[in-house]
């Protein structure tokens, strides 16, 4: 499982993000040692001095009590027996053992360090000149000095930056995001209006590249259609006089006349589809529209008096379509299943166990196809095995491919275990497409 985020965006922030917290620790560490340490010196200069001055006129380490509470009331250091100090607030006192180092090698000797923190900042110092002592040395300033503020400060000015970090990158790739929706609309054989030049140099110049692209893909595709359109009609016109041909032959040759105007019905199919597949109906916009509605419009059409189609029409929320578009993906799946079988035929709409699908499913009780064959009759111009025939000029899939393809869904082939193939089309349940 990767935990780096993949898109540019996620990894620009995360950047912003691990360099500012870089920053955060040697700020940190300059600070300790450039401010705070010098402070700490300082500190314990200033008590190693005080407990000095406490020790100037005490004989043999003795503990005169009156000197000791005169020295108390003016300057409020106290000089206290350990039995004594524990009671004013030695036993709830922290032991450092940083500080009692420091204060060793200021006070030449062995020296314990304690501080508590209560309703006042106090250092209880137990010093080498008299170690059954305990001087209590309250220290003004240092009770309330935590640096709050200052984490708070590094934290705003974190956040800030990681914000405008985020605001920039967003700036930075909304052009890519309009690239990309662009992209797919060009991928669905929709060209939108060229992008607008904005961004950095770099995004502008490939959205200069992506325009020119888009605008060569737009002519190819328009040439594509102007010279299918004039293929089948130069096709046309001397099929039609085929046609009027064979209407004039004699009856003698009756038979010779019907197989004459099969070929020509079929040639017009065939030229049909080829259209049909070119047009995928791009100037069919999309509407909300009920699916159970459209697949019983094209069974009421397609289905012959001599044959059964079950329709299990299941709850189903209306879904964007391209209502001409759908409708012709259905009824090319029902006249394959009417064409390759004899048997009945089962049609299920309702939601897709697949989240945010509705779909279609044809079920026929023919002999399937091939599992290696499946994939490939997606593309045009591939008919299926013999088993199932060869008529049609192998685009009834390609174009059913390309309208769920244009509605952003799937299609799937597969052979039932009793039996048959099934063709399944998911739609997705929102707008996937520009409509």
């Amino acid at each position: 499982m990767k935990i780096l985020p993949r898109s540019a965006f996620g990894q620009t922030v995360l950047l912003i993000g691990v360099l500012l917290f870089i920053n955060q620790l040697v700020f940190y560490g300059a600070f300790a040692a450039y401010v705070f340490e010098p402070h700490q010196q300082q500190i314990n200069q200033l008590l190693a001095k005080q407990v000095r001055v406490v020790f100037i006129d005490i004989e043999d380490a003795e503990l005169s009590p009156k000197m000791a509470e005169a020295f108390h009331n003016e300057t409020g250091i106290g000089v206290y027996y350990e039995q004594d100090a524990l009671q004013l607030g030695l036993a709830t006192s922290a032991y450092y053992p940083y500080r009692s180092e420091q204060m060793s090698a200021l006070l030449g000797g062995p020296t314990e360090v304690r501080v508590s923190i209560e309703d006042e900042h106090l250092f209880w110092i137990r010093a080498p000149q008299a170690p059954q002592l305990w001087v209590k040395i309250p220290l003004l300033g240092t009770e309330k000095s935590n640096y709050s503020p200052l984490i708070i400060f590094l934290v705003i000015i974190g956040l800030l930056s990681v914000i405008g970090g985020w605001v920039f990158v967003r700036q930075l790739n909304r052009p890519l995001k309009s690239l990309q929706n662009a992209a797919e609309d060009v991928g669905r054989g929709d060209f939108p209006e060229p992008l607008a030049e904005r961004g950095t140099s770099e995004i502008i110049a490939v959205t200069q590249a992506f325009n020119h692209m888009s605008k060569g893909i737009k002519q190819l595709e328009q040439d594509r259609n102007l010279l299918m359109a004039g293929i089948s009609h130069d096709l046309r016109t001397p099929l039609t006089r085929i046609r009027l041909a064979s209407e004039m032959m004699q009856e003698q040759d009756a038979f010779l006349k019907e197989g004459i105007e099969q070929d020509i019905d079929d040639m017009n199919n065939i030229i049909d589809q080829f259209i049909d597949y070119l047009r995928h109906d791009s100037k069919d916009k999309a509407e909300l529209g009920d699916l159970n509605v459209l697949v019983a419009e094209v069974l009421n059409v397609e289905t012959p008096p001599d044959r059964n189609i079950a329709f299990y029409d299941g709850e189903c929320p209306q879904l964007p379509l391209k209502h001409v578009a759908v409708k012709r993906a259905i009824a090319n799946l029902v006249q394959n299943a009417l064409r390759y079988t004899q048997g009945d035929i089962e049609v299920y709409t309702g939601v897709a166990k697949e989240k945010g699908y509705a779909q279609i499913i044809v079920s026929d009780n023919g002999v399937g196809i091939p599992e290696a064959d499946i994939e490939r009759l997606f593309q045009p111009f591939t008919q299926g095995d013999t088993a199932r025939g060869t008529e049609g000029s192998g685009l009834g899939l390609a174009i059913i491919k390309r309208i769920v393809d244009t509605h952003g869904g799937k299609i799937s082939l597969s052979n039932k275990e009793t039996g048959g193939l099934q063709a399944k089309i998911l739609l997705p349940l929102k707008n996937t497409f520009k409509a």
